[in-house]
């Protein structure tokens, strides 16, 4: 009887989105109040006499009133069924495919594992990858790694998954030749961006920039358009290169060690290119965040007429017709009237409307979602995360005050994070204190405890003695500013500043390691039980594909006859 009055299939009728079918409910409460307040009108008018009640009670509003109200719940009820998209048909829509390649170059050269970063350059740089992937830049991804050459690691792809179980066993070990030659990794990764029409993004995580490599970048983004986000894995203070095998360091034709620091000057000019974007290292995945907004704002799809694919048709339009019909009764004589509180209560501000359906913490989290750090900071109500959206943000002041509130060794961990970036390294050297008393096993707090301890102390003497003696604060820490100090000129007092850069990098590097240990690893829920020989067998696979790559790229080279540059630096 139904599909004879109405066309709708009602086997597949369905709503597209249901959840706003929980907007009935308030709809059926303002009902119920309603009709209780209707009812206790109608208990007041039986008070008043009868022969009073004509001069007493006005009438000719009272039907216009109920029309109004039932007008009001029929719309409110429309709005939902459109908003909860009601559909029984499919149609035929085009394909669309998305274009945008993005490809990863990663460096795998001897100088990535120096530690002024922690624990290692290459280290951060794959922490980084990750990082970006769990961003989801919606792009199909291809990583690429160089040294003396460079090779395709994992083509493009959707499974980013696939990307962080290559990048996790990467090691320089892996490359034919060890050397930097940037070029052929460009090379590589045109050819990659070369199958789509789409522009692409080129995200380049190395530690060897100089004018070579700006003529590099320049002549790429000029032939093509595509973007290049630079990484710069390093740090002012520099570092030694070690050797790859046993301890010691790299050395120069003349017998010294092989000293890398960034190099600011190369980069500004990098920076200054259309089409090139430096960022600049942080110890959140705020800089990673950014690349990713960054490729996502840029998305390229294509139609594909001939690969249509079935979607749902949105009824929901349909409810538009009678809702119009019913707001014209509003322009009726009187109806206005009734209609100005309501026009008064949407005119309050949108966050009273938040504060009734969404909790403090809730609305935080959404702003801290979207970059809004100081807001969220604002909003929390919770001490830890109010400080964690504060330190994103920079203000370290407020994230110290909320730090404080929290009496748990993470907190006190935080609180020294945060007296460390504000300058204040015996508060932050206390701070660690703390945390190590409250929880001993808290790895981070330890490391950074015994870095902090040198950095502050001198010649064996503790915090405490140093500040009684000079009975005034630690000076806080600052780059070296003077330029024959940066070039060798002052040894002494370079050596000193390298070593505060060192530790400086050393005790903001734990934040990542920090992160790391609030997940459990896989393997500590495995029962103790008797050797079982399948098992046994099965735990011998090996599932590290860095020796498959090292084979790989050895047969490469071969069939394809690639040698390195002439004259390149084994570093």
């Amino acid at each position: 009887m139904l599909k004879g009055l109405f066309p709708i299939d009602w086997e597949l009728f369905h709503f597209i989105r249901p959840v706003f079918l929980w907007l009935l409910i308030p709809i059926a409460v303002i009902l119920l109040i309603g009709l209780v307040s209707f009812a206790q009108e109608i208990k007041w008018k039986s008070i008043i006499a009868p022969h009073l009640r004509p001069y007493v009670i006005q009438k000719g509003n009272q039907r216009t009133k109920a029309w109004m109200n039932l007008a009001l719940l029929l719309m409110l009820c429309l709005g939902v069924l459109a908003l909860a998209g009601p559909t029984w048909k499919k149609i035929k829509l085009p394909g669309r495919i998305l274009e945008t390649p993005m490809v990863l170059i990663l460096d795998l050269s001897q100088s990535m594992m120096a530690q002024d970063l922690q624990p290692t350059r290459l280290e951060r740089a794959k922490f980084k990858i990750e990082d970006l992937l769990n961003k989801n830049p919606q792009a199909r991804a291809a990583l690429i790694g160089f040294a003396g050459t460079a090779h395709t690691i994992v083509p493009l792809s959707w499974d980013y998954e696939i990307i962080k179980s290559h990048v996790k066993s990467l090691k320089p070990s892996v490359m034919p030749y060890p050397g930097s030659d940037l070029q052929a990794a460009l090379t590589l990764a045109d050819t990659i961006l070369s199958v789509t029409d789409a522009p692409g993004t080129v995200v380049l995580l190395s530690d060897d920039f100089s004018d070579e490599q700006f003529s590099m970048l320049k002549d790429f983004v000029q032939d093509k358009n595509n973007k290049i986000e630079i990484l710069p894995m390093n740090t002012p203070s520099g570092s030694t290169i070690p050797i790859p095998w046993g301890r010691g360091t790299m050395k120069d034709a003349n017998g010294h060690p092989v000293y890398t620091s960034i190099n600011q000057s190369a980069l500004n000019k990098l920076g200054s290119l259309d089409g090139v974007t430096v960022h600049a290292l942080t110890l959140d995945d705020s800089d990673v965040e950014v690349i990713s907004n960054k490729i996502k704002a840029h998305l390229k799809f294509t139609e594909q007429p001939k690969e249509k694919k079935d979607d749902w048709r949105d009824a929901g339009l349909l409810f538009i017709f009678p809702m119009a019909l019913l707001a014209l009764f509003w322009f009726r004589k009187g109806w206005v009237i009734y209609t100005l509180p309501v026009l008064l209560l949407s005119c309050s501000q949108v966050n009273s409307f938040d504060d009734l359906w969404f909790t403090p913490n809730y609305q935080a989290q959404r702003l801290s979602n979207a970059g809004e750090y100081e807001d969220a900071g604002d909003r929390y109500t919770d001490f830890m995360h109010k400080g964690v959206a504060y330190y994103k943000a920079g203000d370290y002041d407020q994230a110290i005050k909320a730090f404080n509130e929290d009496t748990t060794a993470q907190a006190a961990y935080n609180l020294g994070l945060a007296y460390f970036q504000n300058g204040d390294t015996v508060a932050a050297w206390m701070a660690f204190n703390k945390a190590v008393e409250i929880d001993s096993t808290l790895q981070p707090a330890l490391r950074n405890q015994r870095t902090l301890s040198r950095l502050v102390g001198t010649d064996g003497m503790s915090v405490g003695t140093a500040t009684e003696e000079d009975n005034k604060p630690i000076a806080k820490m600052e780059r070296n500013k003077s330029m024959e100090d940066l070039s060798g000129g002052g040894q002494e007092a370079t050596k000193k500043d390298m070593e505060k850069k060192r530790l400086e990098e050393e005790v903001a590097s734990n934040i990542h390691k920090g992160k790391e240990l609030d997940q459990v690893p896989k393997d500590m829920d495995i029962d103790i039980q008797k050797p079982d020989g399948t098992k046994i067998i099965m735990q011998k696979v090996d599932d590290d594909p860095s020796e498959f790559l090292r084979k790989k790229f050895e047969y490469q080279i071969k069939k394809q006859n690639i040698k390195p540059k002439a004259n390149e630096t084994k570093w």
